[in-house]
């Protein structure tokens, strides 16, 4: 059985706090899960055996392995019940003592949402190592379902159910929640499917809480995906609604055009889809060519504008959620609402190449195994 310290079963058990590190990484400070005004809402989730999730994996065999991360695996189960889950099991590999805080922490955090488009927790294991149990995709990640050959061609009708559910999810953890959490990797492999391809929000992993009384965190070391990673992140590590906000543009480009948010020549979409962004006339450029024009014109001009407002490069100048569901759903902000001052947009679209020609190559800005190098 791993070992877990006594502060380590403090953080998961108490739901009334919750340990944050500071900027320097040196010290930590107790923070109140909830405001004081607010009633705690319980967790629905329950503790599993470790017998129950051995049997269900069939051992853990690698027929059952669906998924693999940097600290995790994730195993399809079937309960007795005929069930469904999936186990996300903390690796005998991860044993520094950051990885197992994570981990935790991601059961106290995933504890606490309830939401449609956020996936939700069944319940933890913490017989024999660290596990986490969820309800099973049918349909995989967004990711899968866009890339992998063998997956059915995703319809547009699809695509934007996609793009809308997932803003509503990512507004519900900025703004909806006890206390604001930023997710830190928001991507196409990390939002899953429902059977009716309700998008759900997962893998919160790196996910941070954020007091309403910061404006941000200050992070180190960098994690995240390349090519998903907000300038200001990438740069200095610091940490707000707004890195989830350039994120998700990302994400949205990945839904329009097909592409993946770096392909095998290392390309970045980021850089392939500015110049159409820039240009109304040539928005149709952006769409994923198998879909052989069938798509609804006057929703992918929305997404792709909001796709735009959300990669800008200054955090300042991206929208909130709110306003991206205002623009992709309710269309009520104005254009010039949006539009930024023009010595602004003079140093804009100045791309990712400057900071890959910065630091040598696309993937030389992480410690190692911190940073993956595709959004898949």
């Amino acid at each position: 059985m791993r070992h877990l310290r006594k502060n380590s079963f403090k953080r998961l058990f108490s739901f009334s706090k919750l340990v944050e590190d500071n900027s320097n990484g040196n010290k930590n400070e107790t923070k109140s899960v909830l405001p004081s005004t607010q009633q705690s809402q319980k967790p629905t989730w329950t503790c599993f055996s470790f017998d129950e999730i051995f049997d269900a994996t069939d051992g853990f065999s690698k027929e059952n392995l669906v998924g693999r991360g940097g600290y995790a695996e994730v195993y399809r189960g079937v309960m007795k019940n005929r069930e469904v889950i999936a186990v996300k099991r903390l690796t005998k590999a991860s044993t520094d003592e950051r990885k197992e805080k994570e981990f935790l922490q991601e059961i106290g955090t995933i504890g606490h949402v309830h939401h449609p488009n956020v996936s939700s927790l069944l319940g933890c294991c913490l017989d024999n190592g660290l596990y986490l149990i969820f309800a099973f995709s049918l349909h995989g990640s967004v990711a899968s379902a866009l890339h992998d050959e063998n997956s059915p061609l995703m319809s547009w009708k699809t695509r934007y159910k996609i793009a809308v559910g997932t803003a509503r999810g990512l507004h519900y953890l900025h703004k909806g929640c006890q206390r604001r959490i930023i997710h830190r990797d928001i991507k196409s492999s990390n939002v899953l499917l429902t059977a009716d391809y309700e998008p759900q929000i997962s893998d919160f992993g790196l996910a941070k809480w954020l007091p309403s009384q910061w404006t941000h965190h200050s992070v180190v070391p960098i994690e995240g995906t390349f090519g998903c990673l907000a300038p200001e992140y990438f740069m200095h590590g610091i940490v707000d609604e707004k890195t989830d906000v350039f994120a998700f543009g990302v994400f949205l480009l990945e839904i329009i055009s097909g592409r993946k948010p770096v392909d095998g020549s290392h390309q970045s979409l980021l850089s392939w889809a500015r110049p159409l962004l820039m240009n109304e006339g040539e928005v149709e450029k952006l769409i994923d060519p198998r879909l052989e024009g069938d798509y609804d014109y006057t929703q992918l001009k929305r997404v792709a504008f909001t796709a735009s407002l959300c990669i800008r490069t200054s955090a300042t100048w991206r929208p909130t959620m709110n306003q991206v569901l205002e623009v992709m759903v309710d269309e009520k902000l104005i254009k010039e609402n949006l539009k930024m001052p023009e010595e602004e947009e003079e140093e804009e679209f100045w791309g990712f190449e400057d900071l890959e020609c910065e630091f040598g190559s696309p993937f030389s800005t992480s410690p190692v195994n911190s940073m993956s190098s595709t959004c898949t």
